[in-house]
């Protein structure tokens, strides 16, 4: 048998589903040249000034500044705000400079792919958790002045931004918010309250779904918050995601410019609908690496521990659970991988009415997927995936962490509700245009 001719040019340690299929010497029709340079330098900057550093920051509930500006200065989180990314507004990375013509949403997969290869979401959420949900609606609907007051700045790591939706009362019946805001000459007043904001600790903007208009989802607007008297914000204690600044936001009579309101008044719930989408994705992209860093992790544990006089990876107990990890990961994989071709096809509007469904049922897709890794995981640890740092210390925190993905972006019940009557809603409307078509 001739292998010479045999695709060879894996990437990463060489470890057994580790990394994508496409890292491992597997053709794909998906990635270019441009795909593979961003993925190796994103993986010697997450290798060098993040994966090392992830225990140390958890613990301490916050990210260093500098860690922040760095990657600010790199580029890197131009592409992590949906297709088409914002390239007029800070450099890309050295190796995708001169290739602008060339991005696509892949770009992005790999960013968070990679990024999430810490095993940590509350790093990868305190790093661009606020950036890639609260900046996407400036960019798509705020006023050009706007957009350049804040989209640079945020970019570069200067400022922080949040997307603050959620309120004690009101979370993924985002038409029930009562956060309100009062007009009021060429200001409005905001009062009310805003719960489990990523970021909002540390934020300089808040982009806060508010009601101006009567109840129900045709009086929600969007307002673009600046952090000044009245705007109060405590960290949350949760059980997971310790660096990403869990926050309990209070408004009392913020005054916020008009000319800071996102789109047009009473037209927020279209624009807070339409970014549900991205946060969703980007939830996935997470969750789906999560489950493989928990794969990854058992599969080195296993081929190291002794029970019974022999490695662990060699009872067959283990290997079928190795097996059906693995089985899990690459399917859902290959999912995202065909949602993300499609956007890229797709105008807005089609991608938000026939994607949208797909997309909810993806993301629990991939949170069961991680849940259930992080449990398998913990059953080859044993005891070691019970105890804070150590052998077992990513699998411990992703264990904590899988709430935090199952629940934010929209819950599982939802989302499995949501992806069956979209999928309703397209069926009729392809009909409708069939129904013409036939009579003539």
């Amino acid at each position: 048998m001739d292998i010479s001719k045999w695709k060879v040019d894996s990437f990463g340690d060489g470890n057994p589903f580790s990394d994508p299929y496409w890292y491992q010497g597997q053709y794909s029709p998906y990635y270019k040249q441009s795909h593979i340079e961003l993925r190796k330098y994103v993986r010697e900057m997450v290798e060098e000034h993040i994966l090392p550093y992830c225990h140390e920051w958890d613990e301490a509930k916050e990210i260093p500044k500098e860690t922040l500006k760095k990657i600010g200065d790199s580029g890197i989180h131009a592409l992590c705000v949906g297709h088409p990314f914002p390239t007029k507004h800070v450099n890309l990375p050295p190796c995708l400079r001169g290739k602008e013509e060339e991005l696509d949403s892949f770009h992005e997969f790999i960013v968070i792919d990679e990024f999430s290869r810490t095993g940590s979401g509350g790093v990868g959420w305190g790093i661009n958790g606020g950036l890639c949900i609260g900046l996407p609606p400036v960019l798509r609907y705020g006023s050009p002045a706007l957009q350049d007051k804040v989209v640079g700045p945020v970019l570069r790591g200067e400022k922080i931004i949040c997307l603050a939706i959620t309120e004690p009362m009101a979370g993924s019946d985002v038409a029930q918010i009562r956060c309100r805001a009062e007009k009021k000459g060429d200001h409005y007043i905001l009062n009310g309250e805003k719960k489990w904001i990523t970021n909002g600790i540390w934020a300089d903007y808040f982009t806060v779904a508010v009601r101006t208009g009567e109840a129900g989802a045709g009086g929600v607007s969007m307002l673009l918050v600046e952090r000044g008297p009245g705007v109060k914000t405590r960290r949350m204690d949760c059980s997971g995601m310790w660096c990403s600044g869990t926050t309990y936001v209070t408004f009392d009579n913020v005054k916020v410019p008009c000319s800071n309101l996102i789109g047009k008044e009473n037209k927020g719930f279209k624009y807070i609908v339409s970014n549900f989408n991205h946060e969703r994705l980007l939830i996935c992209y997470m969750s789906n690496r999560f489950a493989r860093v928990c794969l990854e992790e058992s599969i080195k544990f296993a081929n190291k521990r002794k029970t019974f006089g022999k490695k662990l990876v060699d009872h067959p107990v283990i290997r079928w659970k190795i097996g059906e990890m693995t089985r899990e990961i690459e399917a859902t994989h290959a999912w995202l991988e065909t949602l993300c071709y499609n956007m890229d096809k797709m105008e807005k509007k089609e991608a938000d009415l026939k994607l949208g469904g797909m997309t909810a049922l993806a993301k629990v897709q991939c949170t069961k997927t991680m849940e259930y890794c992080a449990r398998e995981a913990a059953q080859i640890f044993g005891g070691l995936s019970y105890s804070r740092g150590g052998q077992g210390e990513k699998v411990e925190r992703l264990s904590r962490e899988v709430r935090a993905m199952a629940v934010p972006g929209g819950s599982e019940e939802i989302m499995l509700d949501l992806g069956v009557r979209q999928a309703k809603k397209v069926a009729e409307l392809a009909r409708q245009f069939e129904a013409p078509a036939a009579k003539m």
